[in-house]
């Protein structure tokens, strides 16, 4: 499975789950200030995932195995995930 698939395969579990999911746009940040990096967060109590665009595919599937572990770790028990995105989940 393609590293971009196990991203989607994430996403995908995180937003089933209620978790909302935000993509950065390229060049989010302001001259001087430092890159944006992918996190999982609580906006108004509600589970965030936000993903930037500028870091590699690892650290933001680092990122959506962290929002899946702490905000729909139910729902990925529920259903059938492929081995490689189970073992992400498992390894992060």
């Amino acid at each position: 499975m393609e590293p971009d698939e196990v991203l989607d395969a994430l996403v995908e579990v995180a937003q089933e789950a209620g978790v909302t999911v935000r993509v950065l746009p390229r060049g989010a940040a302001r001259e001087g200030e430092p890159q944006p990096e992918s996190n999982v967060c609580r906006i108004r109590g509600e589970p965030w995932l936000i993903l930037a665009p500028g870091e590699s595919v690892e650290d933001r599937i680092s990122a959506a195995a962290r929002a899946v572990r702490s905000f729909a770790a139910d729902e990925a028990e529920r259903r059938f995930l492929p081995p490689a995105v189970r073992e992400r989940l498992d390894r992060d």
